[in-house]
């Protein structure tokens, strides 16, 4: 596809600068966690998949609205056709269509938790693919925030003879591998449009499959049109979806792939907080003991290496 007519002249708009990215992410860690406990009431009042889309829904109409009004919306070019197709099917259909499947089975905390162990995939790929280096310091950091993964997960506390259970695990572990494809995705992909223009179509590739999937399987008639579904939707709409996954491109594209995933891990941290004060679930020691796992293994990749040069802002 060449450049649409609409389109003002094509630029190849630079990331974000690492402390804006930064500040980004706190953002990010922050809204995305506490929507974990948010999901779960909404899954209580409407099936999971037709929650999925009509999250969907709601972020492609704010997204065209605030394009539209900024004078920004334009197609995708052909050269960033490959990374609208990933992330529509990846992160849009695949991971929020399996943590809502997951979420009917699982604890919200613990479905943060096994939906963001996408280090485990990526760091592998990052220093294989993209050449990304594990330092010291990095490889410390890993460590420790799959440490938390492995004590917040506790397989010996596990009942692996709930066939419930396992296969709620495999769904949210299934998600994060499903994220883990789109951060690498993002990473490598040489950009024309900003994340921003890109982000409705990628969304917008997600709402046909998602409702088609959803009046084939689930039963509509059984949406209760409470106050706390509708809650659930305006948050999931504008919020946790059109803000937080444009979000999460822009800070992929501007950091490290490695950084970014073990980042991402403080977000089963705010998760599992939010879901223990609004959902009444148990904070026990070896809780608290993963959390500050992972918020220390954040804290090291996340240190701005010395003597590197800053990255200049462009248009986004």
């Amino acid at each position: 596809m060449s450049d649409s007519p609409l389109s003002p002249a094509r630029l190849s708009p630079a990331p974000l600068s690492p402390n804006a990215a930064r500040l980004l992410l706190l953002a990010l860690v922050v809204l995305w966690g506490a929507n974990w406990p948010i999901i779960k009431v909404g899954l209580e009042f409407m099936p999971p998949l037709w929650f999925a889309a009509a999250r969907m829904i709601l972020g492609v109409l704010c997204f065209f609205v605030l394009l539209a009004a900024l004078g920004r919306l334009s197609l995708p070019t052909r050269r960033d056709l490959p990374v609208v197709l990933s992330i529509g099917v990846v992160q849009m259909i695949g991971f929020v269509a399996l943590i809502n499947f997951g979420l009917l089975y699982v604890d919200a905390g613990r479905s943060a938790i096994l939906a963001y162990t996408t280090p485990l995939w990526v760091t592998p790929a990052a220093v294989w693919l993209l050449g990304e280096v594990l330092n010291g310091r990095k490889l410390v950091g890993l460590a420790l925030g799959l440490g938390g993964v492995a004590v917040l997960f506790n397989p010996l506390g596990f009942d692996w003879g709930d066939r419930q259970a396992l296969i709620g695990n495999a769904y949210l572990l299934g998600a994060a591998v499903a994220w883990s494809i789109g951060i690498l995705h993002v990473r490598a992909h040489d950009w024309d449009s900003s994340p921003l223009q890109l982000a409705p179509w990628q969304m917008l590739l997600a709402v046909p499959p998602l409702t088609v999937l959803s009046w084939l399987r689930e039963d509509w008639g059984a949406v209760s049109w409470t106050p706390e579904m509708l809650g659930a939707l305006i948050y999931n709409g504008p919020i946790a979806t059109a803000f937080c996954f444009w979000a999460s491109v822009a800070v992929t594209r501007a950091l490290p792939a490695i950084t970014t995933s073990l980042s991402f891990l403080a977000v089963p941290v705010v998760g599992v907080l939010s879901s223990a004060l609004f959902l009444g679930e148990a904070m026990t020691a070896t809780l608290i003991g993963g959390l500050a796992l992972i918020l220390g293994g954040m804290a090291l990749v996340n240190l701005p290496e010395r003597g590197a040069a800053p990255v200049s802002q462009g248009n986004r």
